[in-house]
């Protein structure tokens, strides 16, 4: 018979085990975005002199070994909170709220900046419209998606990856013709791209390969939705490292072409907006014009997705009470989501596009996902290379090479980043430190993590 408790458990409204694999691989490209990598293809060039497929392709090994811990993890603990529970139980309580809370400044910077860009971009088409009332706009739409519920989300991210898709696959086309008739068969293979010998250099290729990890951030959201995933010990691992490799081939491929089309890096007068300097060139001025329409539907896709990754992170520290349960653990019983948690990190979104600028956003971004990065593989190595549930079942390469060699690349980029987004990240941390510790003393105990969901 079963007792009150049980019952009354069993009565609370829970998140759905909805999402099938390739939901998690679209929600996951969705959030890296299959054009991540046009911003960053001109200055890729440049710090790398003429060698940016090269380094798309060593972050990618580099980030691929860091999707295999968030995977991994995922299969021992398939829960909503991501880092926030890996941490948690790979260490303890108070680490993974600290490290939850660094995690937070990625998801919740990810609508942030992608506003920010969406209504930049709209205002210099409509100069007169108040900036203010654009940036509501963009988060408010990406905010009622949110509040309709995960298969909402689901559904709006294959339709707005299906139209990236669409100019992404006609740049691909006009490159090929372009190429094909200014240099014929022999310009299409080239390993001019991948080796020039009058401008290699490992260092340059290093600082290239640093900026090009940039591309693969967002590829760990698959791991905070294990808790709506069928069969998550198989699924997230596979749609991590899925993500990941899809994301560096696909870009690799694209700035492939770049290259060919547009193969001096020393002749780009504007790094920053190379890439539409190369689609004016292979496709006229549609292609140049499709271009910003795909930059800001990209924009508003990442961006839901950034703001679904926050909305779940609040929830799983909510429902584990270390935020406080009712608010942020609340779910909403008709739709299944937290709705709260969808209210709250829109506002947020929003106060944060209209006091701060778009390049600062970014460098906080990566603050939270690079800290979120290194704290995973470390729980990788200690879970899968030191811990007794393992014992006699370790594999040196897998268990602690691999995760070691995540952490260390992550380390380096992030030590990369600028003085003052250092600061700002470190405060954040600090706040989030003094609040788990205040609430530890108040409770005269260890703040109690609740994992029965999971």
């Amino acid at each position: 018979m079963q007792s009150t408790t049980d019952v009354a458990a069993a009565s609370q409204p829970k998140l759905k085990r909805v999402l099938g694999l390739w939901d998690l691989v679209y929600y996951g490209i969705i959030l890296t975005s299959p054009i991540a990598v046009v911003p960053m293809f001109g200055e890729a060039q440049v710090l790398s002199q003429g060698h940016a497929v090269i380094t798309l392709l060593a972050a990618m090994i580099a980030m691929a070994a860091t999707a295999v811990s968030f995977g991994r993890m995922a299969t021992v603990y398939p829960s909503a909170g991501s880092v926030y529970t890996y941490v948690s139980r790979g260490f303890n309580a108070q680490i993974g709220f600290v490290v939850g809370w660094a995690m937070f400044l990625e998801y919740l910077f990810q609508p942030l900046q992608n506003s920010l860009y969406a209504a930049l971009t709209v205002q210099r088409l409509l100069p007169h419209v108040p900036f203010a009332l654009l940036s509501a706009v963009a988060v408010g739409s990406m905010t009622l998606l949110c509040w309709f519920g995960i298969r909402t989300t689901a559904r709006a991210n294959q339709i707005l990856l299906a139209f990236m898709s669409i100019v992404m696959i006609a740049f691909i086309f006009e490159s090929l013709w372009y190429i094909f008739t200014h240099q014929q068969w022999h310009g299409l293979i080239s390993a001019q791209p991948f080796y020039d010998p009058k401008t290699f250099s490992v260092r340059a290729i290093a600082a290239g390969t640093a900026l090009a990890a940039t591309t693969y951030i967002g590829f760990d959201g698959v791991s905070i939705l294990a808790e709506e995933v069928e069969n998550p010990r198989r699924n997230v691992l596979l749609a991590s490292v899925l993500v990941c490799v899809f994301t560096g081939l696909f870009a690799a491929f694209q700035v492939y072409l770049a290259q060919r089309i547009w193969p001096d890096f020393r002749t780009l007068a504007n790094p920053e907006t190379a890439f539409m300097d190369v689609a004016r060139v292979a496709g006229g001025y549609h292609l140049f014009v499709g271009f910003a329409i795909v930059l800001l539907v990209s924009s508003l896709a990442c961006g839901l997705a950034g703001l679904l990754g926050a909305v779940r992170l609040l929830y799983g520290m909510g429902r584990d009470n270390v935020l406080p349960r009712k608010i942020f653990g609340h779910l909403n019983a008709e739709r299944g989501n937290p709705s709260y948690n969808v209210i709250i990190a829109g506002a947020m979104a929003y106060i944060g596009t209209l006091t701060m600028g778009w390049e600062r956003s970014v460098e906080i971004l990566n603050f939270g996902a690079l800290m979120a990065f290194m704290a995973v593989n470390l729980a990788a190595i200690r879970y899968f290379g030191f811990s007794t549930e393992m014992k006699n079942k370790r594999k040196l390469f897998l268990d602690v090479i691999v995760p070691a060699l995540g952490f260390l690349f992550c380390l380096v980029i992030f030590l990369g980043l600028q003085n003052s987004t250092l600061v700002a990240g470190a405060i954040w941390v600090g706040v989030g430190a003094l609040y788990v510790l205040l609430k530890t003393k108040a409770l005269g105990q260890p703040v109690a993590i609740d994992f029965s969901e999971s």
